[in-house]
């Protein structure tokens, strides 16, 4: 695995705040929109930098798609105003350049753009040399490997200043969000490279201004670093993501109303509690493995028995009486159904994956009675 050369994000955005706060107006509008949401907000709240979308990839090719050039002096102007860095999307080479040109302090990629390679690795080429703070919003499509992908991009020409943001994935399902959170994902990225900032957008994840502190809480009891979260002054009558943008004093009161939390604690009770309770999941989880094995080890004589009387590996009915009858002894040990149905779908992978290797001749299990 490629390891990324970051530097502390402290180190680039300058400020020890936790969480660090990225806020403003989901797009550039007008100087006046920006310049009076930026000092509204600057009041109210001591944000880490300033954000608004000059170009905007939308949907429909009739939506506000953003006024372009000409709204990046208005960013610069309003980060000028209120002593902040300011931060826009670019999804192109040609973005960059201009943003660049203008002043702009900070970049993002943003989920449409890392969804795609060619286009990261267009902005990387772009950025070859040129040390600016990047963030890289996760992919529309659950794809862990494709985030890790466009952040190695990144790192590989020189950005060392190099941050993520979640901010939801796209789901056919139904949700209150209107984007999944799917929190499994930023911490499996989060796993992979223990070193790597992360903020949450939590506008993009609900979609909805009233669920927005929830989500920022549950971010930070996560450990995320960071906020990044759209603030309008007229949110009623924005051009863009009206449903999820908050004013400046809502976003305020939503801020102030936030517990962070540490990731360590120096309370020599708590750390030796904590260090009882792990133990005690240690042992349990050595069990778990002892069990699984057990398991395994049946299931791969049962492949043999099947090979040996012609018998296909997938049991629909079998795996529908699993199914059912697991999630009944689940609810009797007070565990959720939708984690007892994920745990048995990755044992029954493995198991397909077994048999499959034995009917194939590619394993030889060896009878241990």
């Amino acid at each position: 695995m490629f390891k990324l050369n970051i530097v502390p994000i402290n180190s680039w955005l300058n400020n020890s705040q936790k969480p660090l706060v990225i806020a403003g107006p989901c797009s550039a509008e007008t100087e006046e929109q920006v310049i009076k949401t930026a000092k509204q907000i600057a009041t109210k709240y001591d944000i880490s930098a300033l954000r608004a979308g000059i170009w905007k990839p939308r949907t429909r090719p009739n939506a506000f798609e953003g006024v372009g050039e000409e709204a990046l002096k208005w960013l610069v102007k309003a980060g000028k105003e209120i002593n902040k860095p300011v931060i826009t999307e670019v999804a192109n080479a040609q973005h960059v350049e201009k943003a660049l040109k203008a002043g702009v302090d900070m970049l993002w990629l943003g989920a449409r753009t890392t969804v795609n390679p060619f286009f990261v690795q267009e902005i990387a080429d772009a950025l070859d040399g040129i040390n600016i703070p990047v963030l890289v919003k996760n992919p529309i499509n659950p794809d862990v490997q494709l985030w890790i992908g466009a952040l190695e991009r990144l790192n590989k020409v020189g950005i060392t200043k190099l941050a993520a943001v979640h901010r939801g994935f796209s789901s056919f399902e139904k949700s209150v969000y209107r984007n999944v959170p799917m929190w499994e994902i930023p911490i499996q990225l989060k796993s992979t490279f223990p070193e790597l900032e992360i903020f949450c957008d939590p506008s993009h994840i609900t979609g909805n201004a009233s669920l927005i502190g929830e989500v920022c809480q549950q971010a930070l009891n996560l450990g995320f670093s960071g906020l990044m979260i759209e603030s309008h002054i007229d949110p009623a009558n924005a051009k863009s993501d009206k449903e999820q943008q908050l004013t400046p004093s809502v976003l305020a009161e939503v801020l102030k109303s936030l517990t962070p939390k540490q990731v360590h604690s120096s309370n020599l009770q708590f750390q030796n509690k904590l260090e009882e309770l792990r133990l005690k999941i240690d042992e349990v989880d050595n069990a778990l493995l002892k069990k699984l094995a057990e398991r395994i080890e049946l299931v791969a004589e049962i492949g043999n028995y099947k090979k040996e009387n012609d018998v296909a590996i997938l049991q629909i009915e079998r795996w529908q009486q699993i199914l059912d009858s697991r999630e009944n002894w689940g609810k009797l040990l007070d565990l959720h159904p939708e984690f007892v149905k994920l745990l048995l779908e990755v044992v029954h992978q493995e198991s397909i994956k077994i048999q499959t290797a034995i009917m194939n001749n590619q394993v030889e299990v060896v009878d241990k009675k």
